[in-house]
């Protein structure tokens, strides 16, 4: 799927990280300390829209469009069960 997904990109010097079943948080810090890795477009969960521009001499990536239109503000329960969450996945202390 990721193949699939860099080949209808097709733009230079990018490449697509899909991963089954885990937290893209767990995963993220790995990824910004390879010193290839100039930007970091997203990392999410949600469906992903890639902005793609295209000149003479070649393809690039704009920007992502990631995920939906907010559904409101975090109340107080829902910044406590975040928070529970990222503890879970080892994200946050």
């Amino acid at each position: 799927m990721a193949i699939r997904n860099a080949l209808t990109v097709a733009a230079g010097h990018t490449f697509i990280i899909l991963i089954k079943e885990a937290f893209p948080l767990n995963v993220l810090n790995a990824v910004k300390s390879c010193p290839e890795v100039c930007a970091i477009f997203c990392a999410t969960a949600n469906p992903v829209q890639v902005i793609v521009a295209e000149t003479g001499q070649g393809r690039g990536v704009l920007g992502v469009i990631d995920g939906y239109r907010p559904k409101g503000v975090e109340g107080e329960n829902d910044i406590r069960e975040r928070r529970q969450l990222l503890r879970k996945i080892g994200y946050k202390l």
